[in-house]
């Protein structure tokens, strides 16, 4: 905006510096114009006392030569017109540019500021600041104003859903807690039948998915909430970690883990990032098949630290590659199966890498299966 409003003034003033000079010339060449009366007289009186009359050899011969003269005059007061003026229009542009720069800089410091104090903000990713700016009543003045409003309607709005997204949840869980229990006591009954043990095992299992599935919304929930607390810690140490505890499921579906897990430092909430790992390990064992592999990298390039979870399996076109980020989205038509998960791992895997100034990107292997890559800021 201050390249431009720099480039008008100089283009305004060039303009206007052109129609002056423009008019300068006309007015020059008018003056220098051929005058009957001045350069052809009747009578032309010379030193001594002698005159000459029109027609005259010695007559003609003067009058030739104020001719002459007159022609060079007027040539060269008109180039030096044409020059001085393009000069002077060009050093008028220059200094417009140059005061339309300052002036512009003086203009719009204040909007600079506005722009620094946005940034932070939103880099933040709290959506309890405000701009807040202090200034005279203009139109700065009134856009801040409603920017700040807008970030309140937001805040409201977010924090009311993450409420209620977590009371929701919790509500929930309880008397979920409570048909785990009761069923589990039924099925464990001396006297219960075959019958009503597969019906108890067939609801534990349902149970265990809504379980799941409310584990996962509240996960979501808080993942979208600003991480303020940031912490340094090594994402080969969490990988670890999880992968211990992904241990026996993968031994149980007969899938081999691979581990090549460098040094990556990072910054964020831990606890957060763990949830991370444990959906993606979790979604390579559970989408495989048997006799399957799967390979966790962490490794750090330049500023960032990626963490690559690979896995054999199906076929994933590249077409549905966006759609799995998305909630309760299942590849391959899998809506049912409760071992399979609830559909929101991968959605919590975005959601807290991007809370984390981070990216995930999945591509699918040529072999079958997939590639997920996510990256995170480095800490040296």
């Amino acid at each position: 905006m201050r390249l431009r409003f720099a480039l008008a003034c100089a283009g305004v003033t060039a303009l206007l510096s052109a129609l002056v000079v423009t008019g300068l010339y006309l007015t020059v060449r008018q003056s220098l114009e051929y005058r009957n009366g001045l350069i052809t007289p009747r009578y032309i009186n010379v030193q001594g006392g002698r005159g000459f009359y029109r027609f005259d050899d010695y007559y003609e011969v003067a009058r030739d030569r104020v001719m002459q003269v007159r022609s060079v005059y007027e040539r060269d007061t008109l180039a030096n017109v044409r020059t001085i003026g393009a000069l002077a229009a060009l050093a008028a542009a220059g200094a417009a540019f140059a005061g339309g720069w300052r002036a512009a800089g003086w203009v719009l410091r204040p909007l600079t500021a506005v722009t620094e104090n946005a940034r932070r903000v939103a880099q933040n990713h709290d959506l309890t600041e405000r701009i807040a700016y202090e200034g005279p009543h203009d139109e700065l003045k009134e856009l801040t104003d409603t920017y700040d409003t807008m970030l309140g309607r937001l805040a409201r709005s977010f924090d009311g859903q993450r409420r209620f997204v977590a009371n929701a949840s919790h509500e929930l869980r309880t008397p979920l807690t409570i048909n785990r229990t009761l069923v589990d006591v039924a099925v464990r009954r001396p006297d219960a039948t075959d019958d009503v043990k597969r019906l108890g095992e067939s609801l534990l299992l349902v149970n265990a998915r809504h379980e799941r599935l409310i584990d996962g919304l509240l996960a979501l929930a808080e993942g979208e909430q600003a991480v303020l607390d940031r912490r340094p810690f090594d994402l080969t140490d969490v990988a670890e970690h999880v992968l211990d505890l992904a241990a026996d499921e993968a031994a149980d579906r007969e899938v081999t883990i691979h581990r090549l897990l460098d040094s990556a430092p990072t910054t964020g909430e831990a606890v957060l990032v763990e949830r991370l790992v444990q959906n993606l390990v979790e979604n390579a064992i559970r989408h495989n098949h048997p006799k399957g592999e799967v390979w966790v990298t962490t490794r750090q390039r330049a500023e960032r630290v990626e963490l690559v979870v690979a896995n054999t399996g199906l076929q994933v076109p590249s077409y549905e590659i966006e759609t799995i980020f998305e909630p309760f989205r299942r590849l391959h038509g899998d809506r049912l199966r409760s071992d399979r998960g609830s559909g929101l791992g991968l959605s919590i895997v975005r959601v807290i890498s991007e809370a984390h100034r981070g990216t995930v990107v999945a591509r699918p292997r040529d072999e079958g299966g997939l590639t997920i890559t996510v990256e995170l800021p480095s800490e040296p």
